[in-house]
């Protein structure tokens, strides 16, 4: 389910925002620490990354913060204005940001 969910992810941001894997730079993944079948990373290989430099890391374990989450944060080389850039909330992770969710 994590390289499933993490393809997903990384396929919808490249996506909705237009970017060519050319451009891009290095991806941060975390994860909330109750996920820990795999590493997310490796589904971003699998979609043909394998030259982008990827890592991983657990998000702190806040006591209310949502279980099985997932985030990226792709660096990107762009001329798109940071008020374009379409900031990507699947499932559930919505609640988390309502107010930039697309």
């Amino acid at each position: 389910e994590v390289l499933g969910a993490t393809r997903e992810l990384v396929s919808a941001v490249l996506e909705r925002n237009g970017i060519d894997p050319a451009d891009l730079i290095s991806i941060l993944f975390t994860a909330t620490p109750d996920l820990v079948s795999e590493f997310p990373a490796l589904a971003a290989r699998e979609l043909g990354l394998g030259d982008v430099p990827l890592m991983c890391a657990t998000e702190i374990a806040v006591p209310h913060a949502l279980p099985r989450v997932l985030r990226l944060m792709a660096h990107v080389e762009t001329d798109r204005e940071r008020a374009a850039v379409q900031h990507v909330y699947l499932r559930g992770a919505v609640a988390l940001r309502r107010d930039i969710a697309q």
